[in-house]
């Protein structure tokens, strides 16, 4: 079943989880890498990127073999994908933190809406972009259903949608929920989805395109947005580019399967990325531990637990109760070999 996985992918989920931790790391001081903190973003707008990608390539393979999506199969694999894990996580924390917490900070981080919860406590932190995640997987299969024949109309206009609708809470300085809300990030989404749509028809990327799209990875967050006329030129010119940089890198990582994306221990901590994403802010973000890089080590053994004792567990139990004849079995064997989806 390993075999049948998308080449890199794992690699890819290694280096944003990476990218995550250290910014965390940097951020709250227990290292001294401030400049770090710029990428966090980044190793989280490539998870997007990823989940768009691998959710269309999913259903649309689904679709070209039923003529429909299967709703009710989406969302119960998407359940056994992300609840056990997330709600083992919140049972905990709820209990350790509990008087930090307000009932609406558990309201919003149960129900998927904490992006929106500003108020959140610092060990919610990180828990907004799980919310875009859920968020998105609950709204594009069913406009997926619907609209089947307008999909490259519907994922351009997502993509769009961002730095139009960035305009407007600058220009009407909205500071509430909505600064973080979905249409924030649609166009990190949104290129995942168009990477999975047109991808297979694309030439091959070749090493100098790669290595141009790595330089803007890198610099473009560096862009000051510091003026009216540079916020503008960042939404519309520095961030399209940009995503459709990340895009690119994806694909060519796919297509040319590098040998350290797809070594074993890389691949291993994309593996539990979901559940080390999970855990390593209650360690990496804690304001009150100064053990530095060390902080890693006890993120990695609870999500170690997480991935070993929950999630794989669960991914079995899902892939028992979720066959149907609906599917054909090549299919259904490309959905299982893809579980980090």
């Amino acid at each position: 079943m390993s075999d049948n996985r998308i080449p890199s992918l794992d690699g890819l989920r290694a280096i944003s989880i990476a990218l995550v931790i250290l910014s965390h790391l940097a951020k709250w001081k227990h290292i001294s890498l401030a400049w770090m903190e710029t990428y966090g973003s980044l190793g989280v707008f490539v998870f997007f990127v990823l989940s768009g990608y691998l959710i269309t390539n999913l259903l649309l393979r689904e679709y070209e073999q039923t003529s429909t999506i299967d709703l009710r199969r989406f969302y119960f694999r998407r359940a056994f994908r992300i609840f056990p894990a997330a709600f083992a996580f919140l049972a905990i924390v709820i209990a350790l933190y509990w008087p930090q917490m307000r009932w609406y900070n558990i309201a919003a981080a149960c129900l998927y809406v904490a992006n929106m919860d500003l108020s959140r406590p610092w060990m919610f932190g990180h828990l907004w972009s799980l919310s875009i995640e859920e968020q998105f997987y609950l709204l594009w299969p069913l406009a997926l259903k619907k609209w089947y024949r307008h999909k490259m109309a519907i994922v351009l206009c997502a993509f769009w949608i961002t730095p139009v609708f960035q305009t407007a809470l600058y220009a009407f300085k909205v500071h509430d929920g909505l600064v973080a809300s979905l249409p924030i990030y649609s166009s990190q989404l949104a290129i995942g989805c168009l990477l999975a749509i047109v991808g297979p028809r694309l030439p091959k990327i070749g090493s100098p395109s790669a290595l141009a799209m790595l330089a803007i990875f890198v610099f473009a967050p560096w862009f000051p947005g510091t003026s009216p006329t540079r916020t503008l030129f960042e939404l519309f010119f520095i961030s399209p580019i940009l995503h459709i940089s990340v895009a690119g890198l994806a694909l060519h990582a796919i297509q040319v399967p590098y040998r350290f994306l797809n070594w074993t221990p890389v691949a291993w901590l994309g593996r539990i990325s979901y559940s080390l994403y999970l855990w390593q802010d209650l360690f990496c973000s804690n304001p009150r531990l100064h053990a530095g890089y060390a902080l890693v080590l006890p993120s990695i053994a609870c999500a170690c637990f997480s991935y070993y004792l929950i999630e794989r567990p669960m991914l079995r139990l899902r892939s028992t109760w979720s066959r149907s004849p609906k599917i054909r079995p090549q299919v259904l064997a490309r959905m299982e070999a893809m579980h980090g989806d």
